[in-house]
């Protein structure tokens, strides 16, 4: 099973519209590695800490949402920003391959990094020939 076939981001979702419609997101930076048991994907969520963060699996989609917090200090003037504050929003589509019940995150420096166990179906087996 190949990365391509069983996880890959879902077209025209980066942009939604999320509460209200107030802000639009963004897609975050994402990596993509697979080994035998599990896929391990890598999201850059700069400046979103664990409380902002929001990840949810259901009918094979991965939804991980990710809230800002504003590191600019009341009072402050910005003379020039290239970043805003809007929140991220990364939609995967996978074919049923994750077992959503051994999926583990941890958020580390605006990293976060998720283990998706691959179901037993679709891992590799070794056949025995008789």
């Amino acid at each position: 099973m190949t990365f391509f076939s069983s996880l890959i981001p879902t077209g025209g979702r980066e942009a939604s519209q999320l509460e209200e419609g107030v802000a639009q997101s963004r897609k975050p930076y994402f990596q993509v590695r697979e080994t035998d048991q599990a896929f391990d994907l890598t999201v850059n969520l700069p400046g979103v800490d664990k409380a902002g963060v929001e990840i949810t699996d259901e009918d094979g989609e991965l939804t991980i949402t990710g809230k800002r917090s504003s590191g600019i200090p009341q009072g402050a003037e910005v003379l020039h920003r290239e970043s805003s504050d809007a929140p991220y929003k990364l939609v995967l589509s996978h074919d049923g391959t994750v077992d959503t019940a051994k999926i583990g995150a941890e958020l580390r420096d605006g990293v976060l990094r998720l283990s998706l166990a691959k179901a037993e179906s679709a891992k590799p087996r070794k056949i025995q020939v008789s």
